[in-house]
């Protein structure tokens, strides 16, 4: 009998033991998750060399635009107003995209919004400097791009055969202008 005692005394540690590293691990998992929502700009999804889809969208200022008026090194950005790190990223991306050579015609900014409200500061931020689409979710512009996650920064330029192609799929927002 005292032989039972001691295999459940033994056999309830093991098991509290287990329940301990099981809460730690948890609490791990949840510090890495918080971790990478804090990333600024997480890993790209879109390659290097990427065709981009055609698509057709409007911009906030009625003008009509698909990948065709898109021109020669073109940056294209992906922010999203519930996205912790695109409200952190956002104001660097206003700097540098106002510094840009061609101004707003060489930068396309994608805010995907369930509706206008919630993405009207991105809008009113971003229209100085940008052209800006907003559509909800995962919308045409964003689909074309093959962006699946959010803040993405694309360059994007004309290939050889005249094709869409994507030219970088990481945009360093605090190097200097001269080497970007």
């Amino acid at each position: 009998m005292s032989f039972l005692i001691a295999l459940v005394a033994v056999l309830t540690v093991l098991c509290l033991l287990n329940l301990l590293l099981v809460f730690g691990v948890i609490r791990r998992l949840r510090e890495h998750t918080e971790l990478l929502a804090a990333q600024k700009g997480g890993t790209a999804t879109v390659s290097i060399g990427e065709r981009i889809s055609d698509f057709e969208a409007t911009t906030v200022d009625g003008m009509p635009l698909s990948n065709a008026d898109l021109g020669a090194e073109t940056v294209a950005a992906f922010f999203s107003p519930s996205c912790k790190p695109c409200q952190a990223k956002l104001p660097r991306f206003v700097e540098y995209a106002g510094q840009l050579p061609g101004g707003r015609d060489q930068v396309l900014v994608t805010v995907a919004a369930e509706d206008a409200a919630e993405a009207s500061e991105f809008v009113r931020k971003l229209s100085p400097v940008a052209r800006v689409v907003v559509e909800e979710g995962n919308g045409p512009v964003a689909e074309a791009f093959g962006v699946q996650m959010f803040p993405t920064l694309l360059r994007v330029a004309p290939n050889d055969a005249g094709e869409l192609v994507v030219t970088a799929n990481r945009v360093r927002l605090d190097r200097a202008l001269a080497t970007a």
